[in-house]
């Protein structure tokens, strides 16, 4: 198994940006990052553990155009939760496992410490791949701070 990991600081409080990512990720990411997602909809389950998301991608992923990821990891104590790809996707362009974590840490009341975590495993020697897609998580991190200070300022 491969990782691929990248860290930032947003300027948000951690339950705003919790809520975010862990209940309400399949009706804001669309929202906030239209061309990467164009849709997101909660296909099996409550988005609870367990529950399917499938997403639709925008024209900024031109090579995937839509992946099933199953909600493998939510721990709200930790602010912890890991979205695994089962199908399409990473799959279809020769990964046989993925998965992305995301850690949230309290720094101070209106800053988070995120940590994102891809695991994979692929057939061939990919080694670019996952380190754009932990930019591309990254991107949709700082969407989704964006996204909370402008609702924030109304």
């Amino acid at each position: 198994m491969k990782e691929a990991k990248i860290q930032a600081t947003v300027n948000v409080g951690i339950d705003s940006l919790w809520k975010c990512l862990s209940k309400d990720l399949h009706s804001i990411l669309p929202k906030v990052t239209p061309n990467l997602v164009q849709n997101a909809e909660v296909i099996e389950g409550d988005g609870s553990l367990g529950s399917v998301i499938l997403f639709t991608f925008g024209p900024d992923v031109p090579k995937m155009k839509h992946q099933k990821e199953k909600i493998v990891e939510l721990d709200e104590s930790s602010h912890r939760i890991g979205l695994q790809v089962i199908e399409g996707g990473h799959l279809d362009l020769g990964f046989t496992f993925y998965r992305d974590s995301f850690q949230l840490t309290r720094i101070s009341e209106k800053h988070t410490l995120v940590d994102v975590m891809v695991a994979y495993e692929c057939e061939t020697e990919e080694t670019v791949f996952p380190s754009k897609t932990t930019a591309s998580a990254l991107a949709c991190i700082k969407c989704l701070e964006n996204h909370l200070l402008s609702t924030d300022a109304k």
